[in-house]
């Protein structure tokens, strides 16, 4: 439920979009690093991978050009007045939003792969994270056809212009839709993660190195998982707490990047988990990251270049004096050998 009806102001309608376009530019940034470091450091790669990555930055770059013309036609066109929320949403807002629910499904879709590999294939814990995700992306692409603003529903609704702007004529039908597919998406990331921390610490041998290396993955799963869960938590109570201005809008411009960027942490940072490289220097796995494979590998032993230097420079000093000095048995000569 809402608080009650509220006057929207320029500051929490036009200037929320504005401040939401500017962060989806920053995260949008801090995703394109992430991608152009992938390609540097992960050549061996499957296509597969390949094709992931480059399907998530196209689809986040179409994702910030709607946002962008979001921002431009609430600015610009309509100069900030906000006699543009008596009128109905841009169609870009709602393009927006498919796309943002199509890079989570992706998104949750890999985490759910991930889950099946540690899991050695459980088919209940990963249909279930599964299912979740394709729930959430039908129900956030569920859009009836709104019904066209007319004078009259104008002029009743012009106490709450921004909550009837977004939601024009069905009120009560698209929040229940909205706060449905949030709730989905909150308790997906949870269960995924909560998953993954359990299927990895089953994997614990009691050897150091391979939990402190299960310990890395542990942390990771639950940073990614409580980042994307919080914010999704905060998009679903600005939505139903505050109906009547654009923060939501704002919050959920970034929803989908912080998961496109999550996913892209995960590829980046396979090999450093290992306390390993990269492809110019070693091998990939072609998985996201492979702990059984690293865990009961032999310990190699450790070797002292310096030690085993050494010890040949004096070897060959003693060879070379062997060489140069020898006394004849039969004189008091000393012979010099030529090197």
């Amino acid at each position: 439920m809402g608080l009650g009806p509220v006057i929207p102001t320029i500051s929490n309608t036009i200037g929320a979009v504005i401040i939401g376009w500017g962060l989806s530019c920053l995260f949008f940034g801090m995703l394109c690093i992430q991608v152009w470091a992938y390609y540097q450091r992960y050549t061996n790669d499957s296509t597969s991978y390949k094709v992931l990555v480059l399907s998530l930055w196209i689809l986040e770059a179409l994702h910030q050009a709607f946002v962008g013309h979001i921002a431009w036609y609430y600015i610009v066109d309509n100069r900030g007045s906000l006699l543009v929320l008596l009128n109905p949403p841009v169609w870009t807002l709602s393009v927006q939003t498919l796309l943002g629910a199509l890079v989570g499904l992706i998104v949750k879709t890999c985490f759910g792969l991930r889950v099946w590999k540690f899991s050695k294939g459980n088919y209940l814990v990963t249909g279930l994270i599964l299912g979740m995700a394709l729930a959430q992306f039908a129900t956030a692409v569920d859009r009836r056809p709104p019904s066209l603003l007319n004078n009259t529903a104008s002029m009743t609704n012009v106490q709450r212009p921004a909550s009837f702007h977004l939601r024009v004529g069905q009120a009560d039908e698209i929040t229940t839709l909205a706060s449905t597919a949030l709730s989905l998406g909150v308790a997906t990331d949870i269960f995924t993660a909560a998953s993954l921390s359990y299927f990895l610490h089953r994997m614990r041998t009691g050897y150091k190195k391979s939990d402190t290396l299960i310990n890395r993955l542990i942390v990771y799963s639950v940073n990614t998982g409580t980042l994307t869960s919080v914010f999704s938590v905060a998009v679903l109570v600005a939505y139903n707490l505050m109906p009547d201005n654009l923060v939501f809008i704002a919050l959920y411009f970034i929803l989908s990047k912080l998961y496109a960027n999550s996913c892209l942490a995960t590829l980046n940072t396979r090999r450093f988990v290992h306390g390993r490289g990269t492809d110019r220097e070693e091998a990939t796995i072609p998985t996201f990251v492979m702990v059984a494979n690293s865990i009961h590998r032999p310990r190699p032993q450790y070797q002292y270049p310096e030690r085993d230097l050494e010890r040949e420079e004096l070897d060959e000093e003693d060879s070379e004096d062997q060489q140069k000095v020898s006394v004849a048995p039969d004189s008091d000569k000393v012979v010099h050998s030529a090197v």
